[in-house]
């Protein structure tokens, strides 16, 4: 139970809809180079459309145009993107509010697709202006709002939040599907449950640590977000990504850890090894290093190994992914659990191999990706398996594993905020206008 009213409860036929999406994707020279979130969307859109509404306006925002336009972060490849997904015509406006875009929608014929232009153009939608929302609702004409932007429903923005002000506002499929997914796997998992938990900055990470830490089996603190644990326990990371000042947050989780263990069985894991370099850009020599005492072996890209020799992480080298020692300890909790919830990779799964070369940093989150889905020789029952956070989802579609798992959150902070029990500004005006109706 949701707590909001969606699609599904309100007839859509010969009303003007405008839908929330979050088209925040990838664009390289103009073209979109990542569609999950617009996959991801299309039930929702093709829903609509079978309702036969008189006009379906899209807005959403890219990146961070900071109240400016900016060419290089126009929906407009968007737009050429979602017209061959659905294989139907869109129409871009080249604005969101004002006479223009008035006009141009006015302009469409019955049943037309319309993508308006990026709300962030306009400082007021991150000002959650009352203002802005208004001039979106009388550009739009929009008898009907839809909120289907999971990835967004964190932020009290003017599309999120006071656009909900002003008509009936309902949750798109996707957004419903997103809340209850998650929500089911926090109130009913089936056990064992695992969190794998990686990033960079601890702060954005403390509630869902906290949270899983009281409903999980086990933990495991992977990424950069694992060097502020390290030097927690007085190991040695050399220039490694760290928040000197957010240590005691770490020394915090490890105590709440030691607590949950003594209560009942739970572990918390933190990497014994990791592969280091010089530089993150992958083009110097990497080797294995034991984080307790010694390195196991110099390595270009693990699982090769060489002859082993006694060293810890220098001076000048950067923990860059998790070890094998590591990768193999989380895989075999994986193998054991029947749910695993997966937040930031292992390590620098981004960076690209030399000459075609596997990725350098990216060997323990496709260990952990193949765990999750069977595809290491798991066992045939595979977990249910939920992924969440930008680098995660970006990571595992490069890798052309997203269908393979259960279900890929699109939100990234959104998703990490609901799983640690906090209210979304966007989701909880919708449950504030449940009462409304047509």
């Amino acid at each position: 139970m949701v707590g909001f009213k969606t699609v599904k409860d309100v007839s859509l036929k010969g009303k003007r809809v405008l839908l929330r999406a979050d088209f925040n994707v990838p664009i390289e020279d103009g073209v979109v180079v990542g569609d999950f979130r617009l996959r991801q969307t299309l039930p929702t859109i093709e829903y609509i459309l079978k309702q036969k509404p008189a006009l379906l306006i899209i807005i959403s925002h890219l990146g961070r145009p900071a109240g400016q336009p900016d060419n290089e972060l126009s929906l407009r490849p968007v737009g050429k993107e979602l017209a061959r997904l659905l294989d139907k015509e869109i129409h871009f406006i080249a604005d969101c509010v004002g006479e223009h875009t008035r006009k141009a929608i006015a302009e469409l014929k019955p049943g037309s697709i319309a993508l308006l232009e990026n709300l962030r153009f306009h400082a007021g939608e991150e000002n959650n202006d009352h203002n802005f929302a208004e001039a979106l609702v009388e550009a739009s004409a929009a008898e009907i709002f839809v909120q289907d932007g999971f990835g967004v429903v964190h932020r009290a923005h003017a599309s999120t939040e006071a656009i909900t002000n002003l008509m009936p506002s309902f949750g798109g499929l996707l957004l419903e599907k997103e809340v209850e997914t998650i929500e089911d796997v926090i109130q009913n998992p089936a056990r064992l449950l695992t969190a794998i938990i990686g990033g960079v900055k601890i702060d954005e990470k403390i509630g869902v640590l906290k949270r899983f830490i009281e409903l999980a089996d086990c933990v495991a603190v992977v990424g950069a977000l694992a060097n502020n644990f390290l030097v927690a326990k007085d190991i040695r990371i050399g220039k490694s990504v760290i928040e000197a000042d957010k240590i005691d947050l770490a020394e915090e989780i490890i105590e709440l850890a030691e607590k949950q263990a003594r209560k009942r069985p739970f572990k918390l894991l933190i990497p014994v090894d990791g592969v280091v370099s010089t530089s993150t850009d992958g083009r110097k020599p990497t080797r294995i290093v034991e984080l307790q005492t010694a390195v196991l072996a110099d390595v270009e890209a693990y699982p090769r190994t060489p002859p082993a020799h006694s060293h810890t992480v220098a001076a000048d080298e950067l923990i860059l992914d998790i070890g094998p020692m590591s990768a193999s300890e989380i895989v075999g909790v994986i193998e054991v659990s029947r749910t695993v919830v997966w937040s930031g990779t292992a390590g620098m799964a981004e960076v690209k191999g030399l000459a075609g070369a596997a990725p350098p940093f990216a060997h323990a989150s496709r260990l952990i990706a193949e765990a999750m889905i069977g595809g290491n020789g798991s066992p045939k029952s595979k977990p249910f398996s939920l992924v969440g956070g930008g680098d995660t989802t970006a990571y595992i579609e490069s890798e052309g594993l997203a269908e393979e798992f259960s279900f890929v959150s699109t939100g990234g902070s959104a998703s990490l905020e609901l799983m640690s029990g906090k209210k979304l500004p966007g989701i909880e005006s919708l449950k504030a206008r449940q009462e409304r109706v047509l």
